[in-house]
């Protein structure tokens, strides 16, 4: 295994980097943090969801939440909000639960707060859950799907060779940054203004400001 215990870094972190490495690099290297609305809107919607010791059945299907996963080939593990286990009459690409009986095909759910990204930025997320629960339980699982608070809808991702592909270079990408624990220089882009971390980043100094002027400017304006 390419990775060990101590190697693995949270999955989760995907999505940061993605988004920003630089970003990634302040939470999973330099340990900060800051919450915006959006975080806390994120954060309550994850509150009715990630509860390890809650199961739903709806009809055949069982869901269950906050499900450990860990991939070793990746490096990554974190929780998956839902795994959604329906019934298969075959074992193929089926697990045992200890508390059901027969086969079931895991189904994995994350929620997202908002609604559908332009980008593969959620879907790579998703991605790397479904492999990290194909290592685990040596199935495949090829569909799985995104919920979004913000239009109360559903949407099934194929989890294709692209993104499996993504998802390998991003993870490969993110062990090499963490090892030589080097936080990306600031890169001003239209997404800072939606980031939590904008004012420990201060993305305006890529812009060639001295920091000594920024100060001046946002710190000391108001002192007489």
């Amino acid at each position: 295994m390419p990775y060990s215990e101590d190697e693995l870094l949270m999955l989760s972190g995907i999505q940061h980097y993605m988004f920003c490495p630089r970003q990634w690099a302040l939470i999973h290297i330099e340990q900060q943090w800051e919450d915006n609305r959006l975080t806390v809107e994120g954060n309550l919607l994850h509150k009715n969801v990630d509860n390890p010791f809650y199961r739903q059945k709806n009809g055949d299907i069982v869901t269950l939440r906050a499900v450990p996963i860990v991939s070793y080939e990746l490096g990554l593990y974190g929780v998956s909000d839902a795994v959604e286990l329906k019934p298969s009459e075959t074992q193929m690409d089926a697990i045992r639960h200890p508390r059901y009986e027969g086969w079931w095909m895991p189904y994995p759910v994350e929620y997202k707060r908002g609604k559908p990204k332009r980008d593969e930025i959620d879907e790579v997320q998703l991605a790397a859950q479904v492999m990290c629960l194909e290592e685990m339980y040596s199935i495949n699982i090829n569909q799985a799907a995104l919920f979004y608070g913000e239009t109360n809808h559903r949407l099934v991702i194929s989890i294709n060779k692209d993104l499996r592909n993504l998802v390998k270079d991003l993870s490969k990408q993110m062990h090499s940054i963490f090892k030589t624990q080097t936080t990306p220089k600031a890169e001003k882009k239209k997404c800072c203004r939606n980031c939590s971390l904008q004012d420990i980043c201060i993305p305006e100094l890529s812009e060639g400001q001295k920091a000594s002027n920024y100060l001046k400017i946002n710190l000391y304006a108001d002192i007489t």
